[in-house]
């Protein structure tokens, strides 16, 4: 069984900065892993809280957004500026039919681990063969 998990399309600009509507964001590297019972979406959102992390899975959408709060009150005294920092947004379809109730999250050392489980009725099951 395979599980197809699509991103909607988004502008990105230059080093991975994404325009949204509302500004911009940074667009975190996600592995997105099936076993047998869920899907495990690993992402990196470094220098984001835990309690800075939103997370909204409705009607087979998946949203994740991180605020990051600035490291320095505007550019004074900044020489070379090579590392961005802003939020991490990402948004997936996903196809898999998921038990959002019991949908849980982890995050440590700037990687964020969201379980998936998939619903009772479409895991994979085997089948028993009887011999007549």
């Amino acid at each position: 069984m395979t599980t197809e998990t699509t991103v909607e399309k988004q502008t990105e600009q230059p080093g991975g900065v994404q325009r949204a509507a509302s500004g911009q964001f940074f667009r975190p590297n996600v592995d997105v892993l099936e076993k047998q019972d869920e899907l495990l979406l690993v992402a990196d959102m470094p220098g984001v809280e835990s309690n800075d992390i939103d997370i909204h899975f409705e009607d087979g959408e998946l949203t994740i957004h991180g605020r990051v709060a600035p490291r320095t009150e505007g550019r004074r005294g900044v020489l070379l500026a090579e590392y961005g920092v802003g939020d991490f947004y990402r948004t997936f379809r996903v196809s898999e039919k998921i038990d959002a109730s019991r949908i849980h999250a982890e995050y440590a050392n700037g990687v964020l681990t969201l379980h998936l489980p998939k619903a009772e009725a479409h895991k994979p099951r085997k089948i028993s063969v009887q011999a007549t």
